[in-house]
């Protein structure tokens, strides 16, 4: 268990073993939400961010027709060919 302070101005100072558990650096923003239970969950933001959007990305491989770094690249071409034009 840790414990925070929170100052007058409402900031808090993320104990270093908690920075540690959730890979937090100077300047990261951390990422705070209730559960139904009313429990309070702290994540790293970035963290989450990423797994929203790996999430949100299953499958669009497979929909695309997208399976190998070839058609990736080919994808990549088209792009910039189109911001060419």
């Amino acid at each position: 268990m840790n414990l925070a302070k929170i100052s007058a101005n409402g900031q808090i100072t993320v104990p270093i073993e908690i920075r540690r558990l959730l890979g937090l650096k100077s300047g990261d923003k951390i990422l705070f939400f209730q559960k139904q239970n009313g429990e309070i969950v702290v994540s790293n933001a970035s963290s989450e961010a990423i797994r929203k959007a790996q999430s949100a990305f299953t499958g669009a491989a497979k929909t695309m027709g997208v399976t190998s770094e070839d058609d990736i690249q080919m994808l990549v071409d088209e792009v910039r060919y189109r911001e060419e034009k």
